[in-house]
């Protein structure tokens, strides 16, 4: 069989895909910022959480002339519930006197659907203020704080009296301790005078003696 001619088979280069690398960007190391010292901020004082309690489906279901009790009882549980009061206790949760008076405004039968309040809680008590005033109220409350200023004003303009006064009495109880050790003094300076005299009296008497005893001689 004749050998068939094989014709050597050329082999066709690669083609290299060039990629395109993209050049690489140096990274500028940036100075190292001064951490600033974080300055201890004093604790601030709790402002309270305010609540806007609806009251009407709670009303709703009491009779007429327990309505506005059931409105008080209502707002309690739902604070005691919110400000996670121990025991659900709402002997803990204390009104104050404008909300009382704000609940209370429209009689025993018809208590307001709903009221804006502030809860603040201190230890196991929560303090309940009322938020938005109505006109009545909002004059009584500037009224009361008016008289509160006034009568503190009193009590420090007595409190400054009252040390004025003190000073004085001090100044003469000091005055009269000087007025006592200079007598004293005096005194003192008496006597040692009176003895220098008797010294000096016996010494003349000696002497008028000797010289007497003398001329007798």
């Amino acid at each position: 069989m004749a050998k068939e001619n094989k014709k050597p088979v050329e082999k066709v280069p690669e083609k290299k895909e060039k990629v395109d690398k993209a050049p690489e960007k140096k990274i500028e190391e940036k100075p190292e910022e001064k951490k600033e010292e974080k300055k201890v901020e004093a604790p601030k004082k709790e402002e309270g959480k305010v609540y806007v309690i609806p009251l009407r489906e709670k009303c709703r279901v009491v009779p007429r002339y327990k309505k506005t009790n059931k409105a008080i009882k209502s707002v309690k549980e739902f604070l005691a519930r919110h400000m996670k009061v121990r025991d659900r206790d709402l002997n803990k949760v204390r009104l104050d006197s404008y909300l009382n008076e704000f609940l209370w405004a429209r009689g025993i039968k018809n208590p307001p659907h709903k009221v804006k309040v502030r809860a603040i809680k201190e230890g196991d008590l929560v303090r309940v203020e009322l938020v938005d005033f109505p006109k009545k109220l909002a004059n009584k409350k500037a009224q009361a704080e008016k008289l509160d200023k006034a009568a503190k004003d009193v009590v420090k303009k007595k409190k400054a009296e009252e040390k004025k006064e003190e000073k004085p009495e001090e100044k003469k109880e000091e005055e009269k301790e000087k007025k006592a050790a200079v007598v004293e003094a005096g005194a003192e300076m008496e006597k040692a005078a009176a003895k220098q005299m008797k010294h000096t009296a016996k010494k003349q008497e000696r002497a008028s003696t000797s010289q007497k005893r003398a001329l007798q001689r």
